[in-house]
């Protein structure tokens, strides 16, 4: 997938079907719509294309990092993304000016695809009445998306972030449609675990949302390969210099020098609580147990269920 970032980078492609929206969890709802463009791009020999804004016009706390949605935007076959940077600047272009001058003049696009509660342009005035509105004008076919619905629960990334915040992970990997995860940095840590004899790699996570403290059983993707492994979120409250929350994940049968490579951490279940232990020894013995239990379950045969709702 091509990244274009900034609008001055922009230029026009062969019959672009475009996907405007934040996209930020790249949940079911978004994964929809991103479908729908590459099916229409292909159907016309076009280029599917999303235009996208970093950082959230929101304001809030994103549920994935620039660098992950994108990861996750190429997954569905995406040809082509467009980052705006959503500074001030930009904020103060109205809607009509944004769909006139950039979507139109710089991209040409032919077909628009949207979701039924996007909102943008200055003070978010701009919806998908004002791209119907103007689609006559501007020679572009408009396909609005209706919010989905779970269990009488639309799916919107400002919930699925509180369901993760809170812990219901199950729930929130239905409305994504794949496991919670966050993707991070390699980074070098206090060996504390090392020195237990469970080697882990430190995670800096990039400005995502974080589950609860705990252990967690893990997939995870280090250059497209998968493993398997046990996370620890939390303040290592064992030892006497505590630090805020920490993330490190123990990789089963895993030897290699990975500092500054970026890893994506797929929580698959939680398997305990965070607690103080007694010693590091006692902590040790019960770190053993956690990897003997996760690699138990890992090796059962339907451990990796169908997480999206039929």
């Amino acid at each position: 997938m091509k990244v274009i970032y900034g609008i001055n980078q922009i230029r026009k492609f062969k019959k672009p079907v475009v996907a405007l929206g934040v996209f930020d969890g790249m949940h079911l709802g978004h994964r929809r719509i991103l479908k729908a463009v590459v099916d229409k791009a292909r159907g016309i020999k076009g280029r599917s294309m999303v235009v996208t804004f970093w950082p959230d016009p929101h304001g809030e706390k994103s549920l994935y990092s620039l660098e992950h949605r994108l990861r996750l935007i190429e997954s569905m076959g995406i040809d082509v993304s467009i980052v705006i940077k959503f500074n001030q600047r930009f904020s103060r272009i109205s809607a009509e000016d944004f769909i006139k001058d950039i979507l139109v003049k710089k991209i040409a696009a032919q077909y628009i695809y949207v979701g039924r509660n996007f909102k943008f342009g200055k003070q978010a005035r701009g919806d998908f009445r004002t791209l119907d509105k103007l689609s006559p004008c501007y020679n572009f076919k408009l396909k609005v998306f209706g919010l989905i619905k779970i269990d009488n629960q639309p799916i919107s990334s400002t919930h699925i972030r509180r369901l993760i915040t809170k812990g219901k992970l199950d729930t929130a990997q239905k409305l994504l449609c794949r496991p919670v995860s966050i993707l991070g940095t390699v980074i070098r840590g206090s060996s504390l675990a090392t020195g237990l004899g469970f080697p882990t790699a430190n995670i800096n996570p990039h400005h995502e949302v974080l589950p609860p403290a705990g252990i967690y059983a893990v997939s995870v993707f280090l250059e497209n390969k998968n493993f398997k492994g046990v996370c620890y979120i939390g303040a290592k409250p064992t030892f006497k210099k505590r630090i805020g929350k920490h993330i490190e994940v123990y990789i089963f049968n895993f030897h290699k020098d990975i500092y500054g490579k970026y890893l994506e951490i797929q929580f698959i279940k939680k398997m305990r609580n965070e607690r103080k232990f007694s010693s590091p020894q006692s902590l040790a013995r019960q770190v053993k147990k956690d990897i003997s239990l996760a690699q138990r379950l890992f090796s059962l045969p339907n451990f990796h269920h169908n997480i999206c709702p039929s």
